[in-house]
Order: C-alpha cells, then structure tokens, then sequence
C-alpha cells in the first residue's frame, strides 16, 4: 500500500532472518506478522504474530527465508523500519529500529508517532 517501486517496506538484518526462518520453520507458519496497537505508556505497541496464510492486504517482505507480512493499519507507521534480533546475557529479542518512532518508553516496547 505505502511501497516506493524497487525499496521495501521494511528491512530484515540477517540475524533477524535467520531467527525468524527458524521460527517459521520450526512452527510450519507462512510468516510473521507485524503490527501496531494501542497500548503501553508512550501509546502505541508492535504486535508480531504467527501466519498461516498472508492476508491479501497485507505487504509482504521477504529475505534469506524469512517471510514479514505488515498488516495494513500499519504499512505507514513501519514503512522503513529495520528489523533486527539481539541477543544479551540478559534477554534475546527482536528491534525495531523506526525512523518514524518520534518518542519511546523506557523499556523500548511502547513508542509514539508524530
């Protein structure tokens, strides 16, 4: 919906690939999901679930095996938008890093747009 001709939506580093392939794979979904919701103490919260099957609205990001489907409500708030995983002592995760995310919570999981 909100493509540029040749640029994708969003971009998979290759540790996030691999981790998303494998939980792809693992699990036999199609994909995963990203989204946004209302929620935490900036306002908005991403949401990441598994598919079976891609929405037909939805804008689909491939790349080293690894399937990202954004929902439609929120292809504009992701759009360039670089999704990693890091792994610490403390916790293992995906981040998001948003050129659109004007202000974020504490924790990193709650953001706000302008």
């Amino acid at each position: 919906m909100f493509a540029i001709p040749g640029k994708q939506a969003v971009t998979i580093t290759p540790k996030a690939a691999l981790q998303i392939s494998k939980l792809m794979t693992s699990a036999g979904h199609a994909g995963l999901r990203i989204g946004i919701k209302k929620g935490g103490c900036a306002g908005m919260e991403y949401t990441m679930d598994y598919v079976n099957e891609p929405d037909a609205n939805d804008e689909v990001v491939e790349q080293d095996g690894a399937r990202v489907l954004i929902a439609p409500m929120a292809q504009m708030f992701l759009f360039g938008t670089e999704i990693d995983y890091e792994t610490s002592l403390l916790e293992s995760g995906f981040k998001f890093r948003n050129p659109n995310v004007t202000e974020a919570c504490g924790c990193g999981e709650s953001i706000k747009f302008g």
